[in-house]
């Protein structure tokens, strides 16, 4: 079955499940953002070229990862309470360009989660 894989994706996917299974909390997150932000990347670059197939896993991908940082959320209060409201938004603008594509708004939505990798980088150093 994996000889009929593409050779990239196979390692992306081991790579990611080596990653994932000795990770801490705290790197599962930035795990999901790093997927998040490749995948959205993935889907416009897709859309540049036509390739709806690819655009298509690029989203699931993306949605994917929504759908692990929206499960790790402790609580509904204070700071998870909007994490749970950013995450359904971001997970509802992504859904709506599964039919409808919205560069501009991918484009946003993934640098909005850059910015905010790139602080909790800074602020984890």
């Amino acid at each position: 079955m994996l000889a009929r894989r593409n050779p990239g994706e196979v390692y992306r996917r081991v790579d990611f499940d080596a990653r994932v299974s000795g990770a801490t909390p705290g790197e599962l997150v930035r795990l999901c953002y790093e997927q998040l932000i490749s995948s959205l990347g993935g889907a416009l670059i897709a859309v540049q070229r036509g390739d709806n197939q690819m655009k298509s896993q690029m989203l699931t991908r993306a949605i994917s990862a929504l759908n692990a940082l929206h499960m790790g959320v402790a609580g509904e209060d204070g700071i998870a309470g909007a994490l749970i409201h950013f995450y359904t938004a971001t997970r509802r603008a992504v859904l709506d360009s599964v039919l409808d594509f919205d560069a501009d708004t991918i484009a946003q939505v993934r640098q909005d989660f850059i910015d905010i990798s790139e602080s909790m980088s800074r602020a984890a150093n």
